[in-house]
């Protein structure tokens, strides 16, 4: 079991960093390799790494101190299984993640087929919010396809509410939903 100090730990999941030198493995798509690195299986829905892995490396390879706010495994504990990943889209900074949430961090998560509807979506994302407040982080932005009921439900269930709409060139209309913890 790869854990280190960085593991941040629930009721029933570790959310194990996946480390630069995990991604450089990851990224040539050599996955013995890579969940060597992990220290666990990685669902084939994982893969293949997408494009955007490749920038965020890039981030972390330029400045170190990015590596906390990179992607995580979500372990479900008493299996030792990978149940999905979690991350936020870059560190806390002053300008804007989104146009509609000054000074927040943006998360997203996903969690594999075989495994939702379990509540490791919540818990994850309440743990990492956690330690994101730990940083001096107290505003959080998703952004949902209105499509994606699920992942809206969980949205409104930890205390986000709606606060526009978008088109992002990827993934088509948005939904930006914003918390904000004091």
């Amino acid at each position: 079991m790869h854990q280190t100090e960085s593991t941040i730990h629930t009721n029933r999941l570790d959310l194990v960093l996946m480390t630069p030198a995990f991604f450089h493995a990851a990224l040539q798509d050599d996955r013995v390799l890579a969940e060597q690195i992990l220290g666990f299986a990685v669902a084939h829905e994982w893969w293949p790494v997408s494009v955007h892995k490749q920038l965020r490396l890039q981030q972390v390879d330029a400045n170190p101190a990015l590596e906390p706010w990179m992607e995580r495994a979500i372990v479900r504990r008493s299996s030792q299984t990978v149940v999905g990943s979690i991350a936020f889209h870059m560190a806390a900074a002053p300008d804007p993640v989104r146009p509609l949430g000054p000074g927040g961090v943006e998360m997203g998560y996903t969690i594999f087929s075989p495994h939702r509807r379990q509540g490791y979506a919540s818990e994850a994302c309440q743990a990492l919010m956690i330690w994101a407040q730990t940083q001096g982080v107290s505003r959080f932005v998703l952004s949902i396809s209105p499509l994606n009921e699920p992942s809206v439900r969980i949205a409104e269930r930890l205390g986000f509410h709606k606060i526009g709409t978008q088109v992002d060139e990827d993934d088509g209309l948005e939904d930006i939903y914003e918390l904000c913890i004091s």
